[in-house]
Parts: C-alpha cells; structure tokens; sequence
C-alpha cells in the first residue's frame, strides 16, 4: 500500500485545524483514498496561540497525526523544507490549514500521480474573497517575471501541489535560507501536470500576508530566478549617458552658433537630481543581490526543531 504525506504548514491556525482534521477524516474515507496509507505532517511555525496544543491533542488521538514544532516563526518557506526533511509518504500534497485548498481536490492529484505525473499542481479557476488589485498585481508579477526569469514560471498556482518522492528529495537537496519555494518548483523539473480547483475562504482568523510581505516575497521571487535587474541598471546606466552626452552637444552648439545663455543652476539641479536618482536605484539593485549573498555565505541553519512528536530535539 502506497503511502501519501500531507504537509500542512500552521501559524496561528487554532481556529482553522479542528475543521482541517475533520476535512482530512473525511478525505480519507472516500473509497478511492482507501487504496492508501496516509500521514498528516503539520508544521507549527511559532505560533502563539494554542495551535501547538492542539497539535499535540490530534497526536495523541490519532496515529496519523504527526506535528513539528519550530523554535520561532522562521516563515512559510522555510517550514516547508522542515517537513520535506519529516515526511515519510512515497508522494506528499502540500496544502494550507485555513481550508483555502480544499482536501478533496488530493484524490484528483493522485489519479495524475498514478498515471505517472511526479509533480502535480493545483491551478485556480477562481481565488475566492481576494481584494481585486492584489489579484491583479499576482498576476502582473508572475507575468513580469516569466519575462525575466530563465525558468518558466507557473501562474496562478500557489503551493497546492502533489510531489513525488523523487521530487521531494530533490527539493531537499537545496538548503538556501532565501527560499523561494513556487520557483524551485518550477526548477526542479520533473514530470508535471495540474487539476483545477476554486480557491475557498479562510474559515477562521485572517491572514497574515499583508502587502509589505507579499512586495518583500516577490523582490526575493525576482532576485532569486533573474539576474534582469542588473542588466536593467546597466542599460539604464548606459541610456542616462547617452542622453546626458547628446543634451551636453546640444547646449554647446547653440551656445556657440546662436550664443544663447546657458541657464546655470537649474539646469545643474536637475541634472544632479536626476543622475543621483538613477545611482541610488541602481546601487539598491546591486545590494538586494549583495544581501542575498551575505544571508546564504553565513551557512546558518534553515530551520531549527524544538519539538517532534512530543519529544524534544
């Protein structure tokens, strides 16, 4: 019997996870789910409500209930790779614990598993009660950085995915501390294919992805696949010169033919402004990529585990 893993990273989710377990109770009821073995792994993410006793009531009620406890927050990606590094099922269904990605939608992913597809997403028809414009601004990103990016990005997918354990192991391998997990999904290759769902509400508390965080996880989704960034400082650096060169011959032919005044320090005002304007930008460019490589040189742990199943590590 084939054995499938469900990763359910949790951060504040009291209210969510008695109505998760149900969901996954009643998933594996269903006659085709009974041809499996199954685990469900929850990450707890340094939660501070009660999501870590919760956790620990579902252990001790029901054998397929493991749980990780993380010593603090060190956010969803990272506690993704601690339960790459736990899980023991020959394929795992990454899905959120808010019930967003409804449990059901596994079965249709394990019917493409057996076909032979080792990577199998979830692709939204609808994205349920998400304010419009950051609807629109996800999809603009993912549009901007399949033009950047070398690796064709997916859109409209989030991490509701099926992976094979081949998949798994080769996410494993990949320790960086700035994960960007939807793009690692995409590099890794691997035999993919996709089933459609319509994207639930939250069914209890709200989410803790505000705009400053999903602006930062795009910057990092961006210098993390492209080096785009650099060559867009480089052009732009070069077109500022050339601009700069044909209004500096301007002035000298008119001043010499015509013998109009040149204004002075207007002119040299907004010349500084605007030459000081685009160095900062690119000076910010080259440090966001600095920064990511002074955070990777430090070899630090991704993630550190105070409690599995009841024991400590």
């Amino acid at each position: 019997m084939k054995k499938v893993s469900i990763l359910i990273p949790c951060f504040n989710e009291q209210e969510s996870l008695p109505l998760m377990y149900d969901a996954l109770c009643n998933l594996t009821k269903e006659p085709h789910a009974l041809e499996y073995e199954w685990e469900f792994l929850f990450i707890n993410d340094g939660s501070k409500d009660r999501t870590i006793d919760i956790l620990r009531s579902l252990h001790n009620s029901d054998s397929r209930v493991n749980y990780i406890d993380l010593s603090r927050n060190f956010g969803k990606e990272n506690a993704m790779l601690a339960g790459f590094d736990y899980v023991t099922g020959d394929c795992t269904v990454i899905m959120d614990a808010d019930l967003q990605h409804p449990p059901i939608v596994a079965l249709d992913m394990l019917s493409k598993w057996e076909e032979g597809y080792e990577d199998v997403y979830a692709k939204r028809r609808t994205r349920g009660k998400e304010p419009w414009l950051r609807k629109k601004l996800s999809l603009l990103f993912y549009k901007v950085l399949n033009k950047m990016s070398q690796v064709e990005m997916l859109q409209n997918v989030g991490d509701f995915r099926l992976l094979d354990r081949r998949c798994v192991e080769a996410l494993r391998k990949m320790r960086e501390s700035e994960r960007y997990t939807k793009g690692l999904f995409c590099w890794i290759g691997y035999k993919k294919a996709y089933v459609e769902f319509d994207s639930g509400d939250r069914v209890a508390g709200e989410t803790s992805w505000n705009m400053w965080k999903l602006f930062k996880f795009a910057t990092k989704g961006v210098i993390s696949f492209s080096t785009s960034p650099l060559h867009l400082a480089t052009w732009l650096g070069l077109l500022v010169s050339a601009v700069a060169f044909i209004y500096m011959l301007f002035v000298l032919v008119k001043t010499i033919i015509f013998g109009d005044p040149v204004a002075g320090f207007p002119t040299l005002l907004c010349v500084i402004l605007l030459l000081g304007g685009i160095q900062l930008l690119c000076i910010g460019i080259i440090g966001e990529y600095v920064a990511l490589m002074f955070n990777e040189t430090k070899k630090r742990p991704v993630y550190l585990v105070r409690e599995h199943n009841g024991e400590l590590e």
